[in-house]
């Protein structure tokens, strides 16, 4: 099986670099070096929202802002959004639909090491319009909600390690997440899980020119094991879904005052080879951040 012995040599990798990891240095340090900060915030501008090769609201730009608060140095809670500004749904052909969207998320992360960390994730995703069959409320994690629970545990080397590399395991726990028999009848939770493995490098870190000095570049290969509930709608269905390989360019400028303005560009691929063909398989996300 190719796919199964894909996803064999991706944990292959994963457990190798963590065997030979020789730091005990990471981002998730400046947690405890910064223990008077207490809140964060930071806000994103991307041409679109792209989130695990799923393309969500069309090709319009998103405001995503984030605000986080640190109740102990490896304990901290936060709140995210995303909107593109549209509330109506569009129908331009009849058949592909391009559509307002909205998402609210509320998430706890917890630092158990210097190199892992626990997160949970409250996905909330309330359709733009009132749509038949599907109940906004915000605390209805049932088949007809727009709830959805996903329980992390992710690594990260990219700093400070002879091998700099991050990996992400994702499991939907609760919520919205549910596959159905051959009648469409009796959901049963899915528990759909999600890998991720990235590694980052980093260039110009001596150089003068402020501009090319530590420009990062982070190829990523992200893949959906069991979508039986479909929640990966561009991925296929019945068989692992390489939804998510693609490559980062980032840049980090420091403005001051705390202030910091990191920018990206970000090429993403889906793999999939089914259910791809309303937004496309081939991505190019550009994003500018400020952050505090």
């Amino acid at each position: 099986m190719r796919y199964k012995s894909s996803i064999i040599s991706l944990l292959t990798l994963f457990y190798t670099g963590v065997i030979f990891s020789q730091s005990t240095t990471t981002p998730t340090d400046s947690i405890t070096s910064e223990t008077e900060k207490k809140w964060s915030a930071t806000v994103d501008v991307f041409n679109r929202y792209l989130w695990r090769g799923q393309c969500w609201g069309g090709d319009y730009a998103v405001v995503q802002p984030t605000l986080e608060y640190a109740i102990t140095p490896k304990l901290t809670v936060g709140l995210w959004g995303t909107s593109n500004g549209k509330f109506d749904y569009f129908y331009p052909d009849g058949e592909t639909s391009y559509k307002g969207y909205q998402e609210l998320d509320l998430y706890v992360k917890y630092q158990i090491n210097d190199f892992m960390q626990v997160q949970v994730w409250d996905y909330y995703w309330p359709t733009v319009q009132k749509i038949s069959g599907i109940d906004n409320r915000f605390f209805n994690y049932g088949s007809d909600g727009v709830k959805t629970v996903d329980a992390m545990i992710c690594f990260d080397f990219s700093e400070g390690y002879k091998y700099p590399f991050y990996a992400t395991i994702s499991t939907l726990v609760a919520g919205n997440d549910y596959r159905y028999d051959s009648n469409d009848e009796h959901p049963k939770q899915n528990f759909t899980t999600y890998l991720e493995l990235g590694y980052s490098f980093t260039f110009f870190e001596t150089s003068p020119n402020l501009i090319l000095k530590n420009i990062e570049l982070s190829p990523v290969i992200g893949a959906v094991l069991n979508n039986k509930a479909q929640y990966y709608t561009s991925g296929d269905y019945d068989k692992i879904s390489f939804v998510n390989m693609g490559v980062k360019v980032s840049k980090e400028i420091d403005l001051g005052a705390g202030i910091t303005m990191p920018l990206s560009l970000n090429y993403i691929h889906n793999g999939a080879q089914k259910n791809t063909e309303t937004f496309g398989r081939n991505f190019l996300v550009g994003g500018i951040s400020f952050s505090y």
